[in-house]
């Protein structure tokens, strides 16, 4: 009994570490790479091939299907990427995800672990202490990683062979049993929250004889279809484009899975034949690895002819929220871990913040009431609330410095666009009480027409080919007017044509527009280019 319990501590001990290396170089590798996977992603959506083979290849490098879902909300999300091309994304992200069943089953099972595993840790180690906040740190978190999760798969195989001879799997080849084996890998994966813990598992009981191997395979199909779970948790509460995405995932593991489960015999036969055929041992670790490629590169195949009404279903299911301006669009905590995609995603959401405050704007210069203003304000307050606390967790993850630069860029952006808010909600409430002071007035009507020429002018091409000439030249359209106005109002001030209190009402207003106008084309122009046009 006391061998047991020693070999179910080392087993989950074993676990721990795998889990443990698995996070850090998962980490390590989206920092070290995080540029370079913004541009993959962002290459894919010419094509569907494009797309696969980019799922493919990312999560075959970083070993975290995860980080791939992720980025593909993000894009998804922040405009960048069509759901179309989010699909490829995810099926090919499936595939790339089998590489660490070769790892384990090619190297992990293969050699003496300790005398590569412990240096990789030191190595690692020293890397990141003599390179924290740089790329050198990130990739020493990814070699002590990775070290880490042989080290684990190590103390797996140690705690299997202890537990062989004690212990016995669900190993029957019938319909009830091989239902429990895919209900023993899902049920695994859920608890580990990662299907390549449970693949490691799987494999090294496989390879100590605790599991056959259309009893191991059978796990390993209920380990495909547990990764769903942390899908569809990430898409509660999402954004509508999360959960078709979190949909599709779905959709391509339980496809895939019940077609596998219906050729499991055959397929594992197959295999067998093959092996034999080439001159291999009848290796289970190997046949297993082959088995989970083939599995996923037949729901790959199934998904040819299923794609495009896979697409429409989805998009006739889930409906855009459009019941609350305020509710953000584009901004997920999916991709909080990506730095380059939060950013983008955080670009968009004050983009859009900037269409609402700038129809304040306007409504500000055309006599919209003090209350529909206080309305919009209302919405363009609880989403600007919603970029704040985004980007307050945003904070919180390690990023590069051109991504913290890129935050700090839009965070100001998203500054300028408030106050342009706040001050179209001062001036309307001030519209009431100063309408007598510029009834007919010229200077008043010159003001109106160079306000709404710089606006329109904005919000048609804030970076036009000139260099931005012909936006300088409209800001000083507008500040000249607005000096012709106040000038005019002093003037009726000091002559008595206008009351004081009335002309002071009136000043206020028209330099709350001026504000208003001036934080608009900073903000405008910063989204743009990066540089503030007005000091």
């Amino acid at each position: 009994m006391g061998e047991i319990v020693k070999a179910v501590s080392i087993l989950a001990g074993g676990v721990g570490i795998f889990l443990v290396g698995m996070s850090m170089m998962s980490d390590g590798l989206k920092l070290a790479a995080g540029p370079a996977l913004e541009r993959i992603l962002a290459g894919a959506t010419r094509t569907r091939w494009q797309a696969f083979a980019s799922g493919v290849l990312v999560t075959a490098i970083t070993q975290s299907s995860s980080v791939v879902t992720i980025a593909t909300i993000g894009f998804v999300n922040a405009g960048l990427l069509k759901l179309g091309g989010a699909l490829w994304l995810m099926f090919g992200s499936n595939l790339g995800s089998t590489m660490m069943g070769w790892i384990v089953a090619v190297i992990g099972l293969k050699f003496n672990i300790d005398a590569f595993a412990l240096p990789m840790i030191a190595v690692g180690v020293a890397l990141r202490l003599t390179g924290a906040g740089s790329r050198r740190g990130a990739i020493g978190n990814a070699l002590a990683g990775f070290g880490l999760l042989f080290f684990g798969i190590s103390l797996l195989q140690s705690a299997f062979i202890d537990m062989a001879g004690a212990i016995r799997m669900p190993d029957g080849e019938g319909p009830l049993d091989v239902l429990l084996q895919v209900v023993v890998g899902f049920v695994l994966t859920c608890i580990v929250q990662s299907s390549a813990a449970a693949m490691a598992i799987t494999l090294t009981a496989a390879q100590n004889g605790m599991l056959g191997a259309q009893g191991a395979a059978a796990v390993v199909i209920g380990a495909n279809v547990g990764t769903t779970v942390t899908a569809v948790i990430a898409g509660i509460g999402a954004t509508p484009n999360a959960r078709r995405a979190a949909m599709a995932h779905v959709a391509f593991n339980v496809v895939a899975a019940l077609v596998a489960l219906l050729l499991l015999p055959w397929m594992i036969g197959a295999i067998t034949a093959a092996m034999k055929w080439l001159g291999y041992t009848d290796d289970p670790a190997i046949k297993l690895a082959i088995f989970h490629t083939t599995f996923n590169v037949l729901g790959v195949l199934l998904m040819i002819p299923l794609a495009t009404p896979l697409l429409h279903w989805l998009q006739r299911r889930f409906r855009t929220r459009e019941e609350d301006e305020g509710a953000p669009q584009f901004l997920d905590d999916n991709v909080l871990q990506v730095p380059q995609l939060a950013v983008e995603a955080l670009k968009h959401e004050v983009d859009r913040l900037g269409d609402m405050c700038r129809h304040m704007v306007r409504g500000a210069l055309l006599g919209t009431s003090a209350g529909v203003l206080a309305q919009e304000h209302a919405s363009v307050t609880r989403l600007g609330g919603a970029c704040q606390t985004f980007a307050e967790r945003m904070s919180r993850v390690a990023m590069e410095a051109a991504a913290a630069q890129a935050l700090a860029d839009t965070l100001r952006t998203l500054r300028y666009y408030e106050s342009a808010a706040e001050q179209a909600v001062a001036a309307a409430a001030l519209r009431d009480q100063t309408t007598t002071a510029t009834a007919g007035s010229d200077v008043y009507a010159a003001f109106l027409r160079e306000a709404t020429a710089l606006l329109d002018h904005v919000e048609g091409d804030a970076m036009p080919a000139d260099g931005g000439q012909s936006l300088t030249t409209h800001a000083a359209a507008m500040e000249a007017s607005y000096g012709g106005l106040k000038a005019k109002l002093l003037a009726d001030g000091a002559a008595g044509t206008v009351r004081i209190a009335v002309m002071e009402e009136a000043l206020r207003r028209y330099s709350a527009l001026r504000r208003a106008l001036q934080q608009t084309v900073k903000a405008s122009t910063r989204l743009a280019r990066g540089t503030d046009p007005i000091d």
